[in-house]
C-alpha cells in the first residue's frame, strides 16, 4: 500500500518561510505526478500547488509567486518551500498523487502563521 508521510510544520510569524516535505512509499515516485492540499479549520480541503513526473508546476493563485513545489526523485519526496506566508495560510498540510489520487491521506503537517 502507497504511504504518504508529510514533515516538517511549525509555527511561523506572518512574513516567515517554512519548507514542508512529503515522503512517499509503496509506489514507483518517479512516474507519479504529486500535490499538495491544505485544511484550515472548518474549511474544506483546498488544492494548493501541483506537480507532474516530468516536473511541470502549477498552483493555486493565493499562493502564486510565495510557494514553491518541487521534487526530488532520488529521495522519492515532494517538497512545498512557502514563503512570505500569511495568517490564511494556517492549515494542515497533505500531499497527494496527481491526477490520479489516492483514496485516502496521510496524516499532514501543521502551518500555524501567527506572531
Amino acid at each position: 500500500q502507497v504511504q504518504l508521510v508529510e514533515s516538517g510544520g511549525g509555527l511561523v510569524e506572518p512574513g516567515g518561510s517554512l519548507r514542508i516535505s512529503c515522503t512517499a512509499s509503496g509506489m514507483i515516485f518517479i512516474i507519479n505526478g504529486m500535490s499538495w492540499y491544505r485544511q484550515a479549520p472548518g474549511k474544506q480541503r483546498e488544492l494548493v500547488a501541483t506537480i507532474t513526473s516530468g516536473g511541470t508546476t502549477n498552483y493555486r493563485d493565493f499562493v502564486k509567486g510565495r510557494f514553491t513545489i518541487s521534487r526530488d526523485n532520488a529521495k522519492n519526496t515532494v517538497y512545498l518551500q512557502m514563503n512570505s506566508l500569511k495568517p490564511e495560510d494556517t492549515a494542515v498540510y497533505y500531499c497527494n498523487r496527481f491526477p490520479n489520487e489516492l483514496g485516502y491521506w496521510g496524516q499532514g503537517t501543521q502551518v500555524t502563521v501567527s506572531a
